[in-house]
């Protein structure tokens, strides 16, 4: 028998006369305690590590989970886990980590089902529809008013708030030049919602993708070149995208500084539509002669702002319009985009005159 086995007998045991040998017991009972402890959490741990880590198929139901700018695939993992959409996150990472497409995902709402599997809950954040909701567009064109419309209705936001930032806009981020005066810098593009924005945070987004086109346009540096502020460019692009199709973008820059060198008023049914809150780029004789600093008939030169948020191809014509003599143009076709150029009075009239005949035959 050991001195242990006889540390847990009933028997009387007489006296050491070691005096070390009490300690040695006691040694030994804590030895074997942490044994049985150790073992106990070996166990836990086995067993926990054998329950489940995933659901099993695409689940039900209907989850909107928001993914914000930075989240890394952990991050990504827990947050539908918080959303009960993957059991664990280690479900959703290790079918990420075998997707190289998971790179692509990016900030927005995306909707998701309850109770899914890691790898269909990716393959539903890679799939387009899932995200329909979390995109806003902003065509080429758009009046600031027009902008705020679809601000408003894409984020939810009051338009209050909107209209709250822009009469004080001066955390915007807008360049110097523009002297705080926000109409033509709100840059058509598409945005990614994740449904956590504000009014400020939204603008100054658009004012901040303005920005990203003047760098790679150089507008600054190429407006300076050629004698122009950068802030008439950005008017003449807005100009010339509201007057043509973008095939005739830089032929009618060609006219717009063509008639300001002349001193020649522009004429444009554009900046009066402008200045009226319309679309309408065919006016009548009571409508030209609104009274209004944007009425381009009674007024030489530019308008004072931009009249829409222009895009890169009518920016890049407002720097590089078509080297011609063109003082007019017309569009010929009431239902299509076809515009004619002319250096002369008399070959405009021939070019209205062949629109008001397309107009009675409806062509």
């Amino acid at each position: 028998m050991s001195q242990l086995d006889a540390f847990f007998t009933s028997e009387e045991v007489q006296p050491s006369r070691n005096k070390n040998s009490i300690l040695r017991r006691v040694v030994g009972v804590v030895v074997v305690l942490l044994f049985v402890a150790f073992g106990f959490l070996v166990f836990r741990a086995v067993t926990a590590d054998s329950g489940p880590t995933d659901y099993e198929g695409g689940g039900t139901g209907s989850v909107v989970v928001i993914v914000e700018s930075g989240d890394s695939l952990t991050a990504i993992g827990q947050r539908l886990v918080d959303a009960g959409v993957v059991l664990t996150a280690g479900a959703f990472i290790e079918a990420a980590e075998m997707d190289e497409r998971a790179a692509r995902i990016g900030p927005g709402s995306y909707e998701l089902r309850e109770e899914m599997s890691g790898a269909l809950a990716l393959e539903l954040m890679l799939d387009p529809a899932s995200r329909a909701n979390s995109r806003m567009v902003l065509p080429e064109g758009l009046r600031l008013d027009q902008t705020v419309d679809i601000l408003t209705e894409s984020s939810g936001l009051p338009r209050a708030d909107f209209d709250q930032v822009l009469q004080a806009p001066q955390e915007l981020g807008l360049p110097r030049w523009a002297e705080e005066r926000p109409e033509g810098f709100m840059f058509p593009a598409t945005y990614e919602l994740t449904g956590a924005e504000t009014a400020e945070g939204l603008l100054a987004a658009l004012v901040n993708r303005f920005g990203v086109s003047s760098v790679n346009l150089d507008l600054e540096t190429r407006a300076d070149a050629a004698g122009r502020s950068p802030y008439d460019v950005l008017i003449v692009a807005s100009l010339v995208e509201a007057e043509v199709a973008p095939e005739d973008f830089a032929k009618a820059a060609a006219v717009v500084y063509n008639r300001l060198e002349r001193d020649m008023p522009l004429q444009f049914d554009s900046t009066v539509s402008y200045a009226l809150g319309i679309n309408e780029l065919q006016l009548t004789a009571e409508q030209i002669e609104t009274d209004s600093l944007y009425n381009t008939y009674a007024n030489k030169g530019l308008p004072p702002t931009p009249i829409n948020s222009p895009g890169d191809a009518a920016i890049e014509a407002a720097l590089n319009p078509a080297k011609s003599e063109w003082l007019y143009f017309v569009a010929v076709g009431p239902n299509s985009t076809e515009t004619k150029f002319a250096k002369t009075y008399e070959r405009f009239l021939k070019l209205k005159q062949q629109f008001r005949d397309n107009l009675q035959q409806g062509s």
